[in-house]
């Protein structure tokens, strides 16, 4: 998908691409103002787990959202009945979006307008509901929206439906980095002319039984913490001990400049490249160089024609696990060179969030964003005892205000070794 000079699709792009609606749904607030409070005071969305009894599992904790009622979001109502919670926040995150960019919907050219969403699992909470339905009252009780609703396309469909979107549409699964890829994809649509307005993102809604149970039993999640959730996810700190799952949505409107400046939008900033690249090392853990990742940073700033330099600030991945963490920083260090790497600035924000998987990515670029829009960096929590091996400026518990963001990147990699970046930079 790259060009000679790093551009997609072996072709140069005619439009310059611009951010003007965020969509947040996280266990520590849904809404840009509530989402962005919350990370910048420092607050964890991590609790015991509520939705199901977690006793027996090695970790108990996790970052639900909680009190989240879909049906004001919806125009069909009957939707927000049928669907699996995962579309039913996509379809939230979106309306959230349309709302903060005060995108008139009739004012869009419908074959102009795509959607491109994440989700590492789709509708895992539909597919585990009905499997226990049939076992115990046969095989006639399977709803017949049980298919449609676990579905992880459906996501998109329906976020069509509700905006009458018909461009581009679809949901990439690349599991932790699939709404890092969602963004990049649809930033390459409008970019290439195929579409003046997209939104993109992720959605995930696994805080199930059977999600935790498979992450338990691959032993990659916190287990130290369960009396003391708030504290489970710990990016770069010496004492992490795996990840606290979390579920949400984030969605962003992204629109050609033309048409957000012939519209009079707010523009938070531009999204300026994309990267993305595979380790194939395996398919759980991290490349032990982070060469993948790092070849990914290094064809987005290649994308967007920046320089090593003019990154100011990253949006880890950080996960709070013993590999991710310490990998991503030899990422940052292959790509950027060490001198560089140790004078910008990078930061998780799944401490607040947990991770969310499938979405983590379009939260975590709704962060940058708003760093960029602010010039203020969202803080990494819980960092208590530095660790030797993630030796960069991650920073620790309190956020940090910039004189000048010339450049930020939000970064993600799933299992499988699917590494995704998108990079932005303040509008001019």
């Amino acid at each position: 998908m790259r060009g000679s000079k790093g551009q997609l699709y072996m072709k140069e792009k005619s439009q310059r691409v611009v951010v003007t609606g965020l969509g947040p749904i996280s266990a520590v607030g849904i809404g840009k103002d509530a989402f962005w409070k919350a990370l910048l005071e420092g607050k964890s969305g991590i609790d015991r787990i509520s939705g199901f009894d977690p006793s027996g599992l090695t970790c108990q904790i996790g970052a639900e959202v909680k009190d989240f009622d879909a049906k004001p979001y919806f125009k069909d109502r009957k939707s927000a009945v049928r669907n699996d919670r995962v579309t039913l926040m996509g379809v939230a995150a979106s309306r959230i979006a349309v709302d903060d960019a005060k995108l008139d919907l009739s004012s869009v050219e419908g074959e102009r307008f795509g959607v491109v969403v994440g989700s590492a699992f789709g509708g895992l909470q539909t597919l585990e509901t009905q499997i226990q339905t049939m076992n115990e009252k046969g095989p006639g009780s399977v709803s017949p929206f049980a298919v449609p609703s676990l579905l992880s396309n459906l996501i998109s469909g329906v976020i069509a439906l509700e905006n009458g979107a018909k461009g581009p549409n679809y949901v990439v699964n690349s599991a932790c980095a699939a709404s890092t890829h969602a963004l990049g994809l649809a930033y390459a649509h409008i970019a290439h002319g195929e579409a003046d307005v997209c939104l993109a993102g992720g959605s995930e809604a696994a805080v199930t039984p059977f999600g935790f149970a498979g992450f338990c039993s691959m032993k990659a999640m916190a287990t130290k913490y369960n009396d003391n959730p708030s504290q489970g996810s710990r990016p770069f700190d010496k004492d992490r001990c795996g990840f606290v799952m979390g579920e949400g949505a984030g969605m962003v409107l992204l629109e050609s400049l033309e048409h957000a400046q012939k519209r009079g939008a707010h523009i938070y900033a531009e999204v300026a490249g994309f990267g993305q690249a595979c380790d194939a090392h395996h398919i759980t853990t991290p490349h032990p160089e982070g060469a993948g990742l790092a070849q990914a940073i290094t064809l987005a700033l290649e994308d967007a024609g920046m320089a090593k330099e003019d990154l100011t600030y990253i949006n880890a991945h950080g996960t709070s696990t013993a590999y991710n963490d310490k990998f991503e920083t030899l990422a940052v260090k292959k790509a950027l060179g060490e001198e560089v790497a140790k004078k910008m600035y990078l930061s998780s924000t799944k401490g607040s969030t947990g991770h969310t998987l499938g979405a983590a990515g379009g939260l975590e670029a709704i962060a940058t964003v708003l760093a960029i829009e602010t010039k203020t960096l969202p803080p990494t929590i819980n960092y208590e005892t530095p660790d030797p091996d993630c030796d960069l400026n991650v920073v620790p518990n309190k956020p940090i205000t910039l004189d000048e963001i010339t450049g930020a990147a939000s970064q993600s990699a799933g299992f499988g070794g699917h590494d995704s970046v998108v990079v932005f930079k303040p509008f001019k």
